[in-house]
Formats: structure tokens, sequence, C-alpha cells
């Protein structure tokens, strides 16, 4: 199973994945460059992406703890998501993110 990172260059990385961790674990150990300041605690926006919008029904919705969190980003859109709380199975083999500028390292 794989995703599509575009990371804040604008290349598109192809990252393999293991469901049993985080969207945003699986970005970090490719060596994407992600901040992810929190590890994964859902307490901070620096693993904010923007999922393709055609991928966007294939998650779950976010949740009210996401949505917070969120809301200390600069540029939530409607396909803003934390990659913390993503947890990949086979429905998203190919998704396609971009990091948004919370992600800077």
């Amino acid at each position: 199973m794989k995703v599509v990172v575009i990371d804040l260059e604008g290349a598109r990385n192809e990252v393999e994945i293991d469901p049993t961790l985080t969207l945003m674990e699986n970005i970090k150990d490719s060596g994407v460059p992600i901040l992810a300041m929190c590890g994964g605690g859902c307490a901070c926006s620096t693993c904010h992406v923007y999922v393709d919008p055609d991928w966007m029904d294939r998650l779950p919705p976010r949740s009210d703890v996401e949505e917070d969190t969120l809301s200390q980003s600069g540029d939530v859109r409607p396909n803003s998501r934390l990659s913390c709380q993503i947890r990949p199975d086979e429905s998203i083999d190919g998704l396609v993110v971009t990091l948004s500028e919370d992600t800077r390292e």
C-alpha cells in the first residue's frame, strides 16, 4: 500500500505504508520532512496536510479534537486533516496529500 505525499517544494513522494502506524508516522519514517512536533498526540497542527478532494469521502470525518487542533493553523481548508489522525487501511491505497506550511521543519 502506498500514498503520494507532495512536499513543500512540490515534489511527489511515494510513501510505502505500514498500516500499524498513522499516516504522520509513515511520512516521518519515509524521510519526507514533516515537523510533527507533538508526535501524534493531536496537540499541534504541525502534521497538517491537505487531502486531495477526490479522497475526502474515503476518510472518516474529523473528530471534534482534530477540529479544535486544526483551528491553530493559519490556513484551514475543507480538505485539511492532521496526518496523525489518519489510520491507514486498504481503502486509502493511492491517497494523495499535500503538506501544509505548518509542517515546515
